[in-house]
C-alpha cells in the first residue's frame, strides 16, 4: 500500500486533533473520576455513552446505501476481530488500568502507560513491517525521557502489583493498535470505532455483574449522571478521531503524536485549575521536539515511499 500524501497528511492533523481531545479527556477525568466510589463502576458508565454515542452516529448514516453495504460486507469479514477488539481494548484494559491506578502512585502510572509508543513502535515492526527510522527512533526516545523528566519515571522497588496492571493494560492497548490497522485497510473507521466502545461497554457491564456492582451502575445520582455524559463525549470524539488518523497513517506516527495530549493536559491544569507546570519545564520540550521530529518525517517522506498496510 502506498501512503499518499495528501491522506497522510489528514491523518497526521486528526492525530493531533486526537491528542487534543485526549489531553482534555485526562483533564477531566481526572476531575469526574473523584465523583464516584468506584473507578471501574465509573469507566463503565463513561464508556456506555461513548459506544451509545457511536452507535446512533452509525444508525443515522446507514440510511445511506454506502454504509448499508458496508455494515454487510463486515458481517461477513471482520466481525471476529472486532470483537477482540473490543474485549482487548474496549473492555479488559480499561478494568485493569483504573484498578492497577486505584493502587498506583499518579506518577507511576502516567509513566507506565506513556510508554505505550515504545510497545506500538516494536510491534509496528514486526507485526505491521512499518520502517521505524533514525527520526522515529530519537523522536521517541524524546518523547521518553521527557515523560521521564516530568513523572520521574519509576524506580524498581516501587514497582508491585498496581504497577502491573496498568503495564498489562498498557500493552493490550499497543495490542489493539496493531490489530485496528489491520482491520481498517477493510473496515471503515466508524464502523471499528462503534465496535470497540459498543461491544466493549458490553463486556464491562458483564463484568459489574460477576463482581455484584451492577447495581452501583444503575444508582448514579444526576450530577454524575453530567459527568458520565460529558466524558463519554470525550471519549467517543476520541475514539472516532483516532481511528481515523490510523487509516490514514501508519501506527508508530499516529501513536507518537497522541503523546502531545500530556501538553495539553498540563496547559488545561494550569490555565483552569491553577496547578503549577512542572518544577523542570524542560520535559515539555522534549516532548514537542519528539512530536515535531515524527510530525516532519511523516510529512516529508516522498510520496512515492512505500509503507506496508
Amino acid at each position: 500500500m502506498i501512503w499518499r500524501g495528501a491522506g497522510r497528511g489528514r491523518g497526521i492533523g486528526l492525530a493531533f486533533g486526537a491528542a487534543g481531545v485526549s489531553g482534555f479527556a485526562v483533564f477531566v477525568n481526572g476531575l469526574a473520576v473523584r465523583r464516584f466510589d468506584d473507578a471501574t463502576v465509573y469507566t463503565t458508565a463513561k464508556n456506555l455513552v461513548a459506544g451509545a454515542l457511536l452507535a446512533a452516529v452509525l444508525v443515522a448514516t446507514a440510511r445511506t446505501s454506502r454504509t448499508a453495504s458496508d455494515l454487510r460486507d463486515v458481517a461477513r469479514r471482520a466481525w471476529p476481530t472486532l470483537a477482540v477488539i473490543a474485549v482487548v481494548g474496549g473492555a479488559v484494559p480499561f478494568v485493569l488500568f483504573f484498578e492497577g491506578l486505584a493502587r498506583a502512585t499518579s506518577t507511576n502510572a502516567a509513566f507506565i502507560h506513556k510508554t505505550l509508543v515504545v510497545w506500538v513502535a516494536i510491534g509496528a515492526t514486526v507485526v505491521l513491517r512499518e520502517r521505524v527510522t533514525a527520526v522515529h527512533a530519537a523522536a521517541i526516545g524524546l518523547l521518553v525521557v521527557g515523560h521521564l523528566v516530568l513523572t520521574g519515571g519509576i524506580r524498581a522497588a516501587g514497582f508491585g502489583s498496581a504497577e502491573l496492571l496498568v503495564l498489562v493494560a498498557t500493552l493490550l492497548w499497543a495490542f489493539e493498535v496493531l490489530l485496528v490497522k489491520r482491520v481498517l485497510v477493510a473496515v471503515p473507521a466508524t464502523i471499528a470505532a462503534t465496535a470497540r466502545m459498543a461491544g466493549g461497554s458490553v463486556v464491562l457491564v458483564l463484568w459489574l455483574a460477576v463482581t455484584d456492582r451492577l447495581g452501583a451502575l444503575v444508582a448514579l445520582d444526576a450530577h454524575q449522571g453530567l459527568w458520565v455524559l460529558l466524558t463519554g463525549s470525550t471519549l467517543a470524539a476520541f475514539v472516532a478521531t483516532w481511528y481515523t488518523a490510523l487509516a490514514l497513517a501508519p501506527a508508530v506516527d499516529v501513536t507518537a503524536v497522541l503523546v502531545f495530549g500530556a501538553v495539553v493536559t498540563a496547559l488545561l491544569d494550569r490555565g483552569l485549575r491553577g496547578i503549577p507546570l512542572a518544577a523542570d519545564p524542560s520535559g515539555y520540550v522534549l516532548i514537542a521536539l519528539g512530536v515535531a521530529a515524527v510530525t516532519a518525517r511523516a510529512l516529508l517522506r516522498p510520496t512515492g515511499e512505500r509503507a506496508p498496510a
